[in-house]
């Protein structure tokens, strides 16, 4: 794993025991008022999928979230973080640890197939990776913290992010831009439409996703008639001969014990007519692994494998690789601190370790920098049906997950920045502990 940088020796680490767990339940930002946000969460959540935006794209939603924070009372707002993100501080009245919540708020190119009330208005384009549920999670939690009142010890950073799912990404060019140069750990999470929901909360230490690579590859070969093939190069034919043979990169160029996989996604050629050879195929795919050097040697091999491939056939091959997200790794102390602090708040019996996944995620770029941790909530909202995975046109969400994930980042905020000096925390009919 010499690709990821362990080295939080620049941080304040001396903050990870800053709250006795046995308090977690008598922290003023734990007193059951923060239910009386659902309202605003569901709206919220409601409008933001209805009007969904493309990854880089996404020039309303920014002017929302902006203008909400500045409607909540924040002062401390910085817009175009990297490109496009948005990014709101808390500095509390004593010094303490710099802690980020990450939130990511573009959609997907897809036609939403769903009967909600509240479905896309936007043709083509539909939230089917629960990001207007995790920018919905973060406002409302910033609107009930800032109206509050709590104190805190230290600075809230609340990151709305930009562009998560086309890569380079957003979080590599927040990263670069040093907006987060202060933070001391940074946390964010993820609905997962394919579990139902349960109250619960899934964790993973040390490596959850994947590398995450994608490549863009063109065939040039020689137009003819389909009749007489012997006097074109066609592309069609040595494209598919391509895309079998890069099946061999993963079956056969790697030790079995690696994880990994290659998947074309696309296949296009010619023009419709049945009787034309084409003089151009077009493939893309990606490529998912974990460890670093079967990463570079999967580069390599496609590269290798695809031009000698069209070279024998007569044609040319141009390949486009894009370095995609690095694999991402849960720090283990702040995964530690993530179980523990969450035991305490929801039960043991909420919480289960979850299997890495070949999936990528860009909050990879944030813990190679700085040390932190990424969990899941399951959101299927079919008990008795067919949870629908992310990018699935029918993806759905069960809305109630919006308000457990407004109580785990509270949760993690008051273990980190807020000293406790209430009573217990009663709960009530409402509470998901």
């Amino acid at each position: 794993m010499e690709n990821i940088n362990r080295d939080s020796s620049h941080h304040v680490n001396d903050y990870e025991a800053h709250t006795d767990l046995a308090t977690i339940n008598t922290s003023p930002l734990l007193d059951g008022a923060y239910l009386e946000y659902e309202d605003y969460a569901v709206t919220t959540f409601e409008h933001l999928h209805k009007h969904p935006e493309l990854s880089f794209q996404e020039y309303n939603t920014r002017k929302f979230i902006a203008q909400q924070l500045r409607d909540f009372g924040y002062t401390d707002i910085e817009t175009e973080v990297g490109g496009g993100s948005i990014i709101a501080r808390y500095v509390g009245s004593q010094p303490g640890p710099t802690i980020a919540f990450r939130a990511d708020m573009d959609a997907l190119p897809i036609n939403e197939e769903t009967d909600l009330p509240y479905k896309s208005l936007v043709e083509g384009v539909m939230h089917a990776c629960g990001h207007d549920a995790h920018t919905s999670i973060l406002l409302t939690t910033a609107k009930y913290f800032i109206e509050s009142g709590v104190d805190i010890k230290g600075t809230i950073v609340f990151l709305f992010q930009h562009a998560e799912e086309v890569k380079p990404g957003g979080a590599r060019s927040v990263v670069a831009s040093g907006a987060l140069d202060d933070v001391d750990k940074i946390f964010g999470l993820h609905v997962s439409g394919h579990e139902q929901y349960n109250g619960h909360i899934n964790y993973r230490y040390g490596l959850a996703t994947a590398n995450s690579d994608t490549f863009y590859i063109k065939v040039h070969g020689k137009g003819g008639h389909a009749a007489a093939p012997h006097r074109a190069v066609d592309a069609t034919l040595v494209t598919a001969y391509i895309v079998q043979q890069l099946q061999s990169v993963m079956s056969r160029h790697k030790n079995p014990m690696d994880a990994g996989v290659l998947t074309i996604g696309n296949f296009h050629a010619g023009s419709g007519a049945a009787n034309v050879i084409s003089d151009l195929a077009q493939i893309n795919g990606t490529i998912r692994s974990y460890n670093p050097a079967l990463r570079a040697r999967a580069k390599q091999d496609l590269i290798s494998l695809t031009e000698d491939i069209a070279q024998a056939h007569g044609a040319v091959a141009e390949v486009d690789f894009i370095d995609g997200y690095p694999a991402l790794y849960n720090h283990p102390a702040e995964t530690q601190t993530t179980v523990e602090v969450f035991a305490e708040r929801f039960g043991k019996d909420h919480l289960k370790e979850t299997p890495a996944s070949m999936g990528g995620e860009d909050f990879a770029f944030y813990v190679e920098k700085i040390p932190g941790s990424f969990y899941y909530l399951p959101a299927g909202a079919y008990p008795k049906g067919e949870n629908y995975p992310h990018h699935h046109p029918k993806f759905e969400i069960d809305q109630q997950v919006l308000m457990l994930g407004v109580e785990t980042t509270l949760t993690l905020m008051s273990h980190y920045l807020v000293e406790s000096e209430v009573g217990a925390y009663v709960t009530n009919g409402k509470s998901h502990k």
